[in-house]
């Protein structure tokens, strides 16, 4: 029977003891906390938080990562050396004619990965201020040369024998240009009918005059 009692006195020795050292630890890390500014405990929160996300997401990435497909990587276009240049009027590629020029340009680029630009004519609609505009794209790094509408086409069609290694690729009919060189075609110039063809005859031409550029 003492014994007994020894035994339980012990016990509860051991257990005061114990209980005693865990109130000591509370009582240190309270006054530390109290030490802190609140600076020093939001960066702590702030540290601990993302450590949990990291945590969370790696677990996350670990079991669900296996299954999903690999992107594939994207890959970049190449474009040749070649620049097919277009010249509009004063309302750029919204126009039906420009539109279906510059699609058909667009549908030549992705064939012979020829670079494509426009430039639209402000100011007067007329052949003579639609000069400046047509000698930025020649004395530029412009290969093929277009144009639609009246002034951009007689402007370019009067350039054609002055850069005999461009191309020149112009909408509307030869015949009807008013320059005075009808049955002297020069084998530099693509001449495509304005209408429904419009589209693929200016992807053809373009694509036939940068193979000859190349």
């Amino acid at each position: 029977m003492v014994k007994q009692v020894r035994q339980v006195t012990r016990t509860r020795s051991v257990r005061a003891a114990e209980t005693g050292r865990l109130a000591a630890v509370g009582r240190a890390a309270v006054l530390g906390l109290r030490s802190l500014s609140g600076r020093s405990l939001a960066m702590i929160g702030t540290a601990v938080a993302l450590a949990l996300v990291m945590i969370v997401t790696g677990f996350f990435l670990h079991r669900h990562g296996s299954s999903r497909p690999p992107i594939p990587a994207t890959r970049a276009r190449h474009y040749t050396e070649s620049d097919a240049c277009l010249l509009t009027d004063r309302h750029g590629i919204n126009a039906k004619a420009a539109a279906a020029v510059w699609q058909g340009m667009q549908d030549a680029s992705h064939a012979t990965h020829a670079r494509v630009s426009y430039s639209s004519v402000t100011g007067e609609q007329s052949t003579a201020n639609a000069r400046p505009f047509l000698n930025a794209l020649l004395q530029g790094s412009c290969e093929v040369v277009l144009a639609v509408g009246g002034p951009e086409v007689k402007a370019a069609q009067e350039a054609t024998r002055r850069y005999a290694k461009l191309g020149f690729v112009l909408v509307g009919s030869e015949n009807g240009s008013g320059s005075g060189s009808k049955g002297k075609a020069d084998t530099n110039v693509a001449w495509v009918p304005d209408g429904d063809g419009l589209r693929a005859g200016v992807a053809a031409a373009v694509r036939q005059a940068v193979e000859a550029q190349g």
